[in-house]
């Protein structure tokens, strides 16, 4: 998992980073190393021999923490490559790859090395090699070597002098020979397996396999399917299935490939079972009914999915903590944050009021982040695709922010008052919201608006959260909510600080009413977002519900003031009528976004994100700026009205003839939240940028400028 300090400062730095310097193109006789991997080509024999096949290996020391990729990275990553220069008549063969391990990371799956791992090659010497010459061979391998935090491409020109010897001599092995011939005996081979994959009727692909190698009366043991292309399935999904007979069947997720386009094709890979890893080509057809019936496959071994890490959770919870520190500074905060500074304010003089009054804060906001988490991760597991703000993908939801918003600035511009004395109720009265109950509910209020903003090292936070077990979760969305509290809590306990601030007088009245004003903004903001989710006509009924509840409570000021005898009676009324506008949204059917409205919204000219897409650009060897939005999200909208509609970067993207796409997640769309989710983040903003013929993209920071975006393009393009 992620380490504390490489995210706070080597995830930045590495978002910006400067291309890695290219290595001496001459070839170095033994081990060459970067900061990161050992790489050396070695031989299984000493010698060659005219007329066989010579077994030569990039053997890779890999620094702990630190991987290298299978021939299908799996969800990131790039595959090793190596670029021979040999003697004429000589011919390196393909990798021989030996089986990958499986790396998950923040919910995604990719297939590596770590450690120690040889790449055998096989290398055919003609016949007429001279014997006694001693030839220089070498290779240029290039190793994506990644850690949880970054990718460095690191290239490395590798030698080797080898002797030729006689035809009729038996050369004699190295001390890398019992290694390389390990490789040999258990990498994926072909044995005579049939294979079929088909599209099963909820929407998944059954593989099934059969043949003598996995066929047993026990069954065939642990069953894992790596393919050789990506995108035919989702590699971070679980793969289970039954066994039969004859052979097995697996129940696999699809990738974006085979949802898009379905099977065009056979699908190649490796097939691990107890008894070994076979490759296979499963060709488009039914499912023989051999491959089922007897059994369960067995679960997955510990090369699946990652348990809990204790050490994650720490990190992930300072991580939140960060994040919520640095939440405080968002636009979308602002009003709410100006609230709670003027209730300081107002009790700075009473210390005990003012210490009760963070601490109610604090409730307010933790309890609102449990309820709110709780909700997130109850609608995950029923198999929802939900992430951070996704409250915010219903119309009735933003319409009725929208109406709390504008009963807050009503009763701050004194239209109303909570904790007047209620008539007809005796003498009871509400709790003051100057009060304890007051601070409460602010820090809920507090919540509630600070959904549309995601600070720098909120989205690793969640992201990491969103795939450990509940209580670890909560405990980072806690983190989370205690950094925004923080700051009022440190000022609330802090003498010094309060004695600081001015005594109440008729200054706080002026100041009240002038907080009013963001308030409606937000209120606007909110309803403009609702009928951007679902249309112009609930914009109108949002305006009717708005101006039913500004009645009511008009009325009830009224009725506050001891004036008429039936404003209850009429607030009651028109409290009706707002809810039964929102009853009527809620009707209403959410509005896909178009290309015309994406290229509107994100500034540039832009089309709608598909993984297709992305795949049609990058065979024109295109770059690719993806852009991951919402209506509803403050941040983005900063982004890309400050960076992305900057002519700066619109010159980026003609200059490297660069396709730029927007994934709009204002309405709830589950393609974009598995994207998201495979890059280890629960919400937007998400920014991608894919270089031509590259598997993996590179993810561009939360908080964009036009020279970062510009920069980042032209490399891609380069």
């Amino acid at each position: 998992m992620v380490s504390l300090l490489a995210l706070l400062i080597g995830g930045w730095l590495a978002l910006v980073a400067v291309p890695v310097p290219a290595q001496d193109a001459s070839p170095t006789v033994g081990p060459a190393s970067t900061e990161r991997i050992t790489a050396e080509l070695v031989a299984m024999t000493g010698s060659a021999t005219p007329g066989s096949t010579l077994i030569l290996a990039v053997r890779q020391d890999i620094r702990p923490d630190w991987h290298t990729y299978w021939r299908n990275p799996g969800d990131s990553g790039g595959a090793t490559t190596l670029d021979w220069a040999l003697p004429e008549g000589w011919e390196a063969g393909d990798i021989v790859w030996p089986l990958p391990e499986r790396q998950p990371l923040s919910g995604l799956m990719n297939y590596g090395y770590s450690d120690v791992v040889y790449l055998p090659v096989p290398i055919t010497v003609p016949a007429d090699a001279e014997p006694g010459r001693m030839l220089d061979l070498s290779v240029t391998a290039l190793f994506l070597v990644c850690s949880a935090e970054m990718c460095v491409p690191d290239e490395l020109t590798l030698g080797l002098r080898l002797p030729v010897g006689a035809a009729d001599q038996t050369p004699l092995e190295t001390r890398h020979a019992s290694a390389i011939q390990a490789v040999l005996e258990s990498s994926p081979r072909p044995a005579g397996l049939t294979a079929r994959i088909a599209h099963a009727d909820d929407g998944g692909l059954t593989l099934a396999v059969t043949g003598d190698a996995v066929q047993g009366p026990d069954g065939p043991g642990p069953v894992y399917f790596f393919p050789f292309e990506g995108g035919i399935i989702d590699h971070a999904a679980p793969q289970t299935g039954t066994w039969g007979p004859e052979g097995l069947s697996l129940t696999l997720t699809p990738g974006g490939k085979a949802r898009a386009g379905g099977l065009t094709g056979p699908v190649a890979g490796v097939i691990t079972t107890g008894q070994g890893a076979f490759e296979i080509v499963a060709e488009p057809g039914p499912v023989p009914q051999g491959a089922s019936g007897s059994g369960v496959l067995q679960a997955e071994d510990a090369a699946g999915p990652a348990g809990f890490d204790p050490s994650a959770l720490i990190q992930a919870a300072l991580l939140a903590l960060v994040g919520g520190l640095i939440l405080n500074l968002m636009p979308c905060v602002f009003p709410i944050l100006a609230m709670k500074a003027a209730a300081l304010a107002r009790a700075a003089h009473a210390p005990q009021e003012a210490r009760r009054d963070g601490l109610m804060f604090l409730a307010g906001v933790l309890v609102t982040f449990l309820l709110l988490a709780g909700l997130m991760l109850g609608l995950r597991a029923a198999g929802e695709a939900v992430g951070w703000g996704f409250q915010l993908q219903s119309p009735v939801v933003v319409l009725s922010l929208s109406l709390l918003t504008l009963a807050v600035g009503l009763n701050l511009s004194g239209v109303y008052h909570i904790g007047q004395s209620l008539q007809g109720l005796g003498e009871a009265r509400l709790s003051r919201l100057p009060g304890g109950t007051g601070a409460f509910f602010t820090g809920v209020l507090a919540v509630a608006v600070a959904a549309p903003c995601t600070a720098p090292f909120m989205a690793a936070a969640l992201g990491a959260a969103l795939i450990m077990p509940w209580g670890a979760a909560l405990i980072v969305f806690l983190m989370l909510g205690l950094g925004l509290a923080l700051p009022f809590v440190v000022v609330a306990f802090s003498p010094a600080l309060l004695a600081r601030l001015p005594r109440p007088g008729p200054w706080m009245d002026r100041m009240k009413g002038l907080l009013a004003f963001p308030m409606y903004a937000t209120a606007l903001w909110l309803a403009w977002v609702a009928a951007r989710q679902a249309g112009s006509e609930v914009l109108a009924l949002g305006l009717i519900a708005g101006l039913m509840l500004a009645f009511a409570l008009w009325l009830w000021g009224v009725r506050q003031a001891g004036a008429g005898r039936w404003t209850l009676i009429l607030a009651v009324l028109s409290l009706v009528a707002a809810i039964a506008a929102l009853a009527l949204v809620s009707r209403m059917e959410p509005v896909p976004p178009t290309e015309a409205t994406a290229s509107a919204d994100a500034g540039a000219e832009a089309g709608v994100w598909t993984a297709e897409a992305i795949a049609a650009a990058q065979a024109e060897g295109r770059p690719v700026l993806v852009n991951f939005t919402a209506d509803w999200c403050v941040t983005c909208k900063i982004n890309e009205r400050v960076a992305l509609s900057s002519g700066q970067v619109r010159a980026a993207l003609d200059e490297a003839n660069a396709v730029y796409l927007v994934g709009d997640w204002t309405v709830r769309d589950p393609a974009i939240t598995r994207e998201l989710e495979r890059h280890g983040r629960s919400g937007v903003p998400l920014y991608l940028l894919y270089a031509p013929g590259a598997e993996a993209p590179r993810v561009l920071p939360q908080l964009l400028t036009p020279g970062l975006v510009a920069e980042a393009i032209r490399e891609a393009g380069s």
